[in-house]
C-alpha cells in the first residue's frame, strides 16, 4: 500500500539515508527555502524547505543531492539566484543553474508516484518557453541515466521508490522522446 504525499515520509527517509553521515537533517520551514550549514561543530546541517510543501521538499533534497562538500559549507550552498522578475539574461541563466536540481526532482517524483512540472520560477517577470525547459530538465535527466546519477540522489531515489512501492525508472526515462 502507497503511502500519502506527506512531507514527514520525507524527513524520516532523508534522516535514515544521511544523517548518520552528514549530520544533515530536513525541516519543514515557513517562508523561503534555503540551505543552513552547521554554524558549529556540535550542530546540524539543514535543509529548510517551504511550508510543509512535499514538492518544495524534493526540490530542496535535489539541491543538497548535487552540492559537492564545499557548497555544503555554504549558506544556500553560495548559489545566485535572482528573485521573482527576472529579465531575460537572468532567466536563462536561472534556468541553466537549475536543469541539474529539477531533473532530480523529477526522478524524485518518478520514484515517489507524485506529480512533477518544472518550475521557471519567473511569475512575474517575461514569458518563459516554459516546454523548452521542460526538454531541457528530461534530456538532463535522460543523461543522468546514461553516464550515472549523484550517488546521493541516487540513493535518496531508490529509498523512495522502495517506500512508495514504484518501479526503478530508468527504463520508462530513457524511452522519453524529446
Amino acid at each position: 500500500m502507497k503511502s500519502e504525499h506527506h512531507y514527514h515520509v520525507l524527513i524520516d527517509l532523508f534522516e535514515q539515508c544521511f544523517y548518520q553521515q552528514y549530520r544533515t537533517r530536513l525541516v519543514a520551514g515557513e517562508h523561503e527555502p534555503y540551505y543552513q550549514p552547521a554554524e558549529t561543530p556540535d550542530a546540524d546541517h539543514q535543509i529548510v524547505f517551504a511550508h510543509g510543501f512535499f514538492a518544495s521538499a524534493l526540490h530542496e533534497i535535489a539541491h543538497w543531492c548535487i552540492a559537492g562538500q564545499q557548497r555544503r559549507q555554504l549558506f544556500d550552498y553560495g548559489y545566485w539566484y535572482e528573485p521573482d522578475g527576472r529579465n531575460a539574461e537572468q532567466q536563462a541563466e536561472f534556468e541553466r543553474v537549475e536543469r541539474k536540481p529539477q531533473a532530480i526532482e523529477w526522478l524524485f517524483s518518478l520514484c515517489a508516484g507524485a506529480q512533477f512540472q518544472v518550475s521557471v520560477d519567473n511569475l512575474s517577470g517575461l514569458d518563459v518557453d516554459r516546454a523548452g525547459f521542460t526538454r531541457a530538465v528530461r534530456q538532463q535527466l535522460q543523461t543522468y541515466f546514461r553516464e550515472g546519477l549523484p550517488p546521493r540522489a541516487e540513493k535518496f531515489a531508490r529509498a523512495l521508490a522502495k517506500h512508495y512501492q514504484q518501479s526503478w525508472p530508468a527504463e520508462l526515462v530513457l524511452s522519453w522522446q524529446n
